[in-house]
């Protein structure tokens, strides 16, 4: 025959044909959104390397959370950028300190309309800007930090998170948290383990956003990005220790990683599309170089269709009503 037997084009004929077929689709209640909240501001500050991302006052934050639920947006990821910081992370544990007043606050202001989460870790809180506590030759004393980490999920708890998520990357970080949770009544918590951290190039946005003090590197705790199969047994000890979801970060240059870990595992899986993927684009965009929203919808869908059931993106807000548009 001299024509083709097979025509796939068939299936792309209209948008509606595309739409029709389309083996992967976004829903803005898989997006969550990280958001950043300075403490003694009174009114929102941009990041200058995050194009359109704040450090935002308490007024801010809750104004900024209520248009993410109203979105549609599956929930919230909270930072806190404190105003002093010492050698332990004092004000991650602190009911007072900035963290867990924001988490205080948005939950008034959303409820449980959509899920509040917070970043359970010291670097936000440490002068020296490592996720742990240091021991007398300078480097992160895992079982020191652990400790510290107990307590912040309780302090995490007592605001009123629904999901603390772990991120430190310290050895029994899960199981540490989960016992302290359940001592202290909090058994309805749930923890979102940052089971997949890898020591990445693509953080360097966010170090801006929560002003961190780091002087080094965290190669020690964090994971070597030529390595795969250690990201399985990080999972599958997170999950043992009693994770109740999992998530891979960054995003797009672990596709491989997302898709082998949701293939294995029979709990939800997260991935975090970290400020350097967002300020890439923003960047390219900017000078004219790719199209903004299309690149935006064709990296949420990548992560989706490696695996990814639940997305973290500073885009979540928008790409929630652009996707109520679609459909």
């Amino acid at each position: 025959m001299s024509y083709p037997i097979a025509r796939p084009r068939r299936l792309r004929t209209s948008p509606a044909m595309r739409r029709l077929v389309a083996e992967t689709r976004l829903n803005p209640a898989e997006l969550v959104l990280p958001m950043f909240v300075k403490e003694g501001l009174t009114e929102p500050r941009p990041v200058p390397s995050l194009p359109d991302v704040m450090q935002h006052s308490r007024d801010s934050l809750r104004k900024a959370a209520a248009e993410a639920v109203r979105a549609g947006v599956g929930g919230l990821m909270l930072f806190g950028v404190p105003e002093k910081r010492d050698a332990t992370g004092t004000g991650g544990i602190d009911p007072g300190g900035i963290l867990n007043v924001a988490i205080r606050d948005v939950i008034r202001e959303v409820g449980d309309s959509t899920v509040v989460m917070s970043d359970l870790c010291l670097d936000e809180f440490t002068s020296h800007g490592h996720c742990g506590v240091l021991d007398a030759k300078g480097d992160v004393d895992n079982d020191a930090t652990l400790a510290r980490y107990a307590e912040m999920a309780v302090a995490q708890a007592a605001a009123g998170v629904h999901v603390l998520g772990p991120s430190g990357m310290m050895d029994g970080q899960v199981g540490v948290v989960r016992k302290a949770l359940d001592s202290a009544g909090y058994t309805d918590r749930s923890i979102l383990a940052y089971a997949v951290k890898y020591a990445s190039a693509f953080f360097g946005p966010f170090r801006d956003a929560v002003e961190s003090q780091l002087d080094g590197d965290r190669r020690t705790y964090q994971q070597d990005p030529a390595n795969l199969h250690e990201s399985l047994r990080e999972v599958e000890l997170d999950i043992a220790e009693g994770a109740d979801m999992v998530m891979v970060k960054p995003g797009l240059p672990y596709l491989d990683v997302i898709s082998a870990i949701a293939s294995t595992v029979n709990v939800p899986v997260a991935a975090y599309q970290v400020s350097g993927e967002y300020a890439m684009v923003e960047a390219a965009a900017a000078n004219g170089w790719i199209d903004r929203e299309r690149a935006i919808m064709e990296s949420l869908t990548s992560l989706r269709r490696a695996g990814a059931q639940i997305i973290l993106s500073y885009w979540a807000t928008e790409a929630a009503l652009k996707l109520r548009e679609q459909y």
